[in-house]
């Protein structure tokens, strides 16, 4: 198909309006007297309608390619890839529309990319504060812990009880310290595995906020790597941490599963659900570290229908077999 200018499309369909009024000017029976007759008047501004009409549809025709790439320039999200649309014909608007899939495809690769680069950096830093706060704070806290027990043991009441008051809250604040540098370096994902890690995060969250959880794992879940493993455990603990502060969630429950090359981990609350509330922080952010993976990610209410959705269920999906970037 031989290629034509978006300048000499339109031109050709002005053209054929054009020339079809001309047309119709040279062989209808009709006359303009002078003075305009009323008749001749109604006929004139008629034809000038019609060609009006016909030229505007026309171009409709030829410019729908750009309504469409218009339309998806203002829905595009790169954290929800695949977005495309399809090119037919040939011409610069055919060009335009295979290169701005082509931008898409660049822009959705240079995303996966700097996301990367970003989460590496926060698990490299989490790792760091971790470190100083089990090295620095937490052997400090111990020592001080130690100190007021013999203190405490040396001394006389009301003095004792003082003392036995401030090891009681020293030591409430060591077990706080821990359970941030369990929260914030995951060490079980290393020694344990991917279910050993999430059941001691839902246990843990359990006990502290009092939400029941329910678990559901398969006991022989796919092989993944240390890096999807990685952001299932933080897709977990994000739509956890979602079901404590904001879902105002009684119950929630957790489950792994392997089906079909890939393992699906879904958290699902019992809460107001998201129904049409702007994605926060923490979703974008599972959004992003599924990207890394190539992971697929669904956040949805069970009854997105009703009024008021009850619930919101996060699904990730995560293929076993990943490609390489």
């Amino acid at each position: 198909m031989t290629s034509v200018s978006l300048y000499w499309r339109i031109f050709g369909l002005n053209a054929v309006v054009l020339g079809s009024a001309t047309a119709l000017l040279l062989w209808a029976p009709v006359t303009v007297s002078v003075p305009v007759l009323l008749t001749e008047a109604v006929i004139l501004v008629g034809g000038l309608g019609v060609m009006l009409v016909a030229n505007a549809a026309l171009l409709r025709i030829g410019l729908a390619p750009l309504d469409r790439v218009t339309r998806l320039m203002t829905t595009v999200d790169l954290l929800r890839p695949g977005q495309r649309l399809p090119v037919r014909g040939g011409g610069e608007v055919a060009e335009l529309v295979s290169t701005f899939n082509s931008m898409l495809e660049r822009l959705e690769g240079e995303r996966v990319a700097s996301s990367a680069r970003a989460i590496l950096a926060q698990e490299g830093e989490r790792r760091r504060i971790a470190q100083e706060l089990h090295d620095e704070v937490g052997q400090s806290m111990t020592a001080v812990l130690l100190a007021l027990k013999r203190a405490a043991d040396e001394a006389s009441q009301p003095l004792r009880g003082e003392l036995q008051q401030a090891q009681e809250i020293t030591r409430e604040s060591l077990d706080e310290v821990r359970r941030l540098v369990r929260r914030l370096r995951p060490g079980v994902l290393d020694d344990l595995g991917l279910v050993s890690a999430v059941t001691s995060l839902t246990t843990e969250f359990a006990t502290h906020t009092g939400l029941r959880v329910l678990r559901r794992f398969d006991p022989d879940l796919p092989a993944l790597d240390h890096e999807a493993e990685l952001v299932i455990y933080r897709v977990a603990q994000e739509g956890l941490t979602n079901a404590a502060r904001h879902a105002e969630a009684r119950c929630v429950e957790v489950s792994l599963r392997g089906a079909d090359g890939h393992v699906v981990l879904e958290v699902a609350d019992d809460g107001r659900g998201v129904g049409a509330a702007r994605e926060g922080a923490g979703l974008r952010g599972m959004r992003e570290r599924a990207l890394l993976i190539g992971a697929g990610l669904d956040i949805s209410s069970p009854d997105e229908t009703s009024a008021t959705p009850a619930g919101t269920r996060i699904r990730l999906t995560v293929p076993t077999v990943r490609k390489q970037s």
